[in-house]
């Protein structure tokens, strides 16, 4: 699903108000009602409702929220009208008529602090301040009244994005008066902001509400920002036929495991056995035998000619994909066999912990790297391999420029894991969960995507359905284990949930 910037909403809303036709009033309407629509699903009449608009058109769905739950017999709605500016925009103005017409919500305006309304722990307040089209930051009464919201203590529910957050780059923002959003109810799209971890106390949850804006727009216009769907994810997920056979699942290599770091070998078995490998092996040093034979009875055994360490691997041309780093360790002798895998390999692998430490020391080993590979790194990784940023905007700039230029998917991990991909383009994953920051969540991911390549998806699908699967999969363990009691086990454990939910549809 496509992200738009604001400059392109706008243009999508331009296009829909002469293509469809709809007059500028009515989309606004429009999008009153669904805002509209979700409150009275959530909230009964007896709710007090404060909502406090600006003179934009922002500003202008908020009074229209205001007379149509006041339409529905909502009668504890008060409008406040936050005055920097003598005028109204045109279809504000006339939803403020509207609403003066109707004669059911009382209308205060502020023109100083004097004038703010008193606001109880009870009341849900609706912010309509500010649309994505700012472009500087709020000062004044405007950042006073912000401030004030953000103290009251009561819940806030934004209207499309909270008032004083950019759509898209915040690193010139006051982050000081930024409305912080308990809940926001965006239109048609996400914005980009909501994604970047520099602006997670403004960004509370978000849901996307349709309002109908012309697809035929929306399918033309390019942007390199997307966000992952369930959706996609079940479009992309193979159907197994009834006489296949373990060979028709691939055979992945996956090289993992150092003394004393053993776990990260299993977890990275386990996670790619439950996503549906035919076979999978596990190349380990010597001394690791006994411990993955008996915690992973199903795992093919390699073994290493060293006891502690990475120093070979077996010959490739068995193997369907190959993933390697997962507790590796970053010895010398480690480093130059990584060096012989990445000049042997013939096939995209997948890239991960320690392999990315080495290669981040020993920057050469970029320019080796198979095309269409899949890097795993966390921020800390992804700093050493390309260098630390002010802020998230700029770091994911560079990441799809990271990408772009060695011709991989860079997976950068987190809230919101962003894929970055060879031909320029970004998903941002929706699944998952802060319980997953966890040690070993990252070896069950590499275990995940390596069966998804072994299985002859695209580097691309098994990066997007990889990252969607294993974040889905914590979403249903944490249901039962909470967020500070979850472990990478528990994410392998419910592999085969996330598999079921997302196969409820396919025939």
């Amino acid at each position: 699903m496509k992200i738009l910037t604001s400059g392109q909403i706008r243009e999508a809303d331009s296009y829909t108000i002469k293509n469809e036709p709809v007059a500028s009033i009515d989309l606004m309407e429009r999008a009153a009602t669904v805002f509209t629509e979700w409150l009275i699903k959530n909230y009964n009449t007896s709710t007090s409702f404060k909502i406090f608009a600006g003179p934009g058109n922002n500003g202008g769905d908020g009074w229209a929220v205001a007379r149509l739950l006041a339409e529905r017999g909502y009668r504890k709605v008060n409008i406040y009208l936050l005055r920097i500016s003598d005028k109204l925009s045109p279809d504000s103005e006339i939803n403020r008529q509207r609403l003066e017409q109707q004669n059911l919500v009382k209308i205060k305006v502020l023109e100083s602090g004097n004038d703010f309304p008193e606001i109880s722990g009870t009341d849900i307040i609706i912010e309509g301040l500010f649309g994505s089209g700012l472009t500087r930051p709020l000062s004044g009464l405007s950042a006073i009244l912000v401030n004030y919201l953000n103290n009251s203590g009561s819940r806030i529910i934004s209207i499309d994005i909270p008032g004083g957050l950019f759509g898209e780059d915040n690193s010139k923002n006051d982050k000081e008066n930024i409305i912080k959003a308990d809940c926001i109810l965006t239109f048609q799209f996400p914005k980009l902001s909501f994604f970047f971890p520099e602006n997670e106390k403004y960004v509370g949850q978000w849901h996307v509400l349709p309002i109908g804006l012309h697809q035929g727009f929306i399918d033309s216009i390019e942007t390199p920002y997307n966000y992952v769907t369930p959706g996609e994810v079940i479009d992309s997920i193979k159907v197994r036929k009834k006489f296949a056979h373990k060979g028709t699942f691939g055979h992945g290599l996956l090289i993992a495991g150092s003394y004393g770091m053993m776990g990260a070998a299993i977890l990275g078995a386990k996670a790619a056995l439950r996503t549906g490998i035919g076979l999978v092996t596990s190349h380990i040093p010597r001394l690791g035998y006994e411990i993955i034979q008996t915690a992973v009875p199903e795992a093919i055994i390699s073994i290493d000619k060293s006891d502690t360490v990475f120093t070979d691997f077996p010959e490739l041309g068995k193997f369907n994909a190959v993933a390697v780093g997962p507790g590796l360790g970053c010895d010398e002798i480690s480093v130059k066999a990584l060096k012989k895998l990445l000049k042997k390999a013939n096939m995209p692998l997948v890239i991960d912990a320690d392999a990315l430490n080495i290669i981040s020391a020993n920057k050469e080993l970029m320019e080796i790297i198979p095309e269409n590979s899949i890097l795993t790194p966390h921020p800390r990784e992804f700093e050493r391999l390309a260098g630390s940023y002010k802020d998230n905007f700029t770091r994911n700039k560079a990441q799809m420029k990271f990408a772009k230029k060695h011709k991989i998917y860079v997976v950068l991990k987190g809230a919101y894991t962003a894929i970055a991909c060879p031909d320029g383009k970004c998903y941002f994953n929706t699944t998952g969960n802060p319980g997953m920051a966890t040690a070993g969540s990252g070896d069950v991911l590499t275990g995940i995507i390596l069966a998804l390549m072994a299985q002859n998806y695209t580097p691309e699908d098994a990066a997007l359905t990889g990252v969607f699967v294993h974040g889905l999969a914590g979403d249903i363990a944490v249901k039962e284990t909470g967020e500070s009691a979850l472990i990478a086990s528990d994410i392998i454990n419910n592999i085969s949930g996330a598999f079921i939910k997302l196969n409820v549809n396919k025939k």
